[in-house]
């Protein structure tokens, strides 16, 4: 497939659970009976269970037939301990249940990851099915599927769902400095940036993908190796804080941040489809989400003292996230395969940052040689 051709990569062929496909439910939907992932538990047992979505565009609902899940973690933060019968879990990102075994063993159950956003015969061609298996079950699982949303164009279920998580500050440990701390309401934010993506478009004959107006091309050069040997033309530090009005262009355009200050990343998705972006090796505080378009109004809906601090958040209309920087360069980019390779990747560097102590060595020929850009 021409990934520059701005078409959408469509719904997957099938769903994965574990490197495993469906187990054969319903044998017209599953015409062969094939290896599927069986999760062996113990009655009245309680487990944790850690579920990824690492697919490149798709979002998914889990859910475990007649078992809660005890919300608890997301992205190595704890949470307010809550009870869903699912949840949506998008492009990129983790959660952690307990899951108490407190049903008869009269079956198995199913398991089931199901693409969210598609209509009725997409989702049930592409549904992931593992089996919860009792140690001393009598049956296998049997009859239709738990089951699913039906909101293909309604997104407000997500979205309350997403707003329903909060950080459990009652946990880890909180430093007296506000910027280290839970108290990030209690700060204000040094920099406030914008983030605009729409549809596709096509700049110089290829569909390209943008935020702000602008698409990211990939520098001559490693931006870390090219701001540490003062390599100039590699990349600019201009990247706009609210949209651009002028058509879209195509640049190598860093947020610039300020170490040790608060920015403010609002993600205004213009978008039919819903989006997900995530921070490299950085976490952000999600403080809002809402449908409509941002306004400075806005931020009295914020959760300022519980917003969950997580490295990937969708983007269903609007997503308001709070960063606290740190030093060195963060790649922030879309979660959604397509939209990352045709421009949706940015960086941000944070000026007076510490030498990269963790970085590892440079390349023993670095500095030997001047390239020309």
């Amino acid at each position: 497939m021409d990934l520059t051709a701005g078409k959408d990569l469509g719904i997957p062929d099938g769903v994965l659970i574990n490197g495993k496909g469906p187990y054969q439910y319903n044998s017209t939907r599953v015409a062969n009976v094939i290896d599927c992932e069986t999760v062996v538990v113990h009655p009245g047992k309680t487990y944790l269970i850690r579920v990824h979505n690492v697919g490149v565009s798709t979002s998914l609902n889990f859910r475990i037939q007649h078992h809660n899940l005890l919300l608890v973690e997301t992205e190595g933060s704890y949470t307010v301990q809550q009870k869903y019968t699912n949840m949506d879990i998008h492009v990129g990102q983790s959660y952690a249940f307990l899951v108490k075994m407190d049903q008869n063993a009269s079956n198995d159950y199913y398991i089931v990851a199901s693409p969210r956003f598609v209509n009725e015969s997409l989702r049930q061609r592409v549904t992931g099915v593992a089996i919860l298996h009792y140690s001393n079950s009598k049956g296998k699982a049997s009859g239709p599927l738990p089951v699913p949303l039906n909101d293909q164009l309604d997104k407000t279920f997500s979205m309350n769902q997403a707003r329903s998580i909060r950080w459990n500050v009652s946990t880890s440990g909180a430093h007296p400095d506000p910027l280290q701390s839970f108290q990030n309401g209690s700060i204000n934010a040094t920099q406030v940036y914008v983030l605009k993506n729409q549809p596709a478009v096509t700049i110089n004959g290829d569909g390209r993908t943008t935020l702000s107006g602008i698409s990211f091309v990939n520098p001559s050069a490693p931006i870390m190796l090219s701001d540490q040997f003062k390599l100039t033309r590699v990349y600019k530090l201009d990247f706009p804080s609210r949209p651009i009005t002028g058509p879209p262009k195509m640049e190598t355009s860093i947020i610039n941040g300020t170490y040790e200050g608060l920015m403010e990343l609002i993600f205004q998705n213009n978008d039919m489809n819903m989006q997900s972006y995530h921070v490299d090796g950085y976490a952000f505080f999600v403080l809002g989400m809402d449908f409509g378009e941002w306004t400075e109004n806005s931020r009295g809906t914020y959760k300022k003292w519980d917003g969950i601090a997580r490295s990937t958040t969708q983007t269903i209309i609007h997503v308001l996230d709070m960063t606290i920087a740190s030093s060195s360069f963060h790649h922030l980019r879309s979660k959604m395969f397509i939209n990352q390779t045709n421009g949706c990747s940015h960086y941000r560097k944070l000026v007076r940052y510490r030498r990269f102590k963790n970085a590892g060595k440079s390349p023993t020929n670095a500095g030997q040689a001047t390239p020309t850009f």
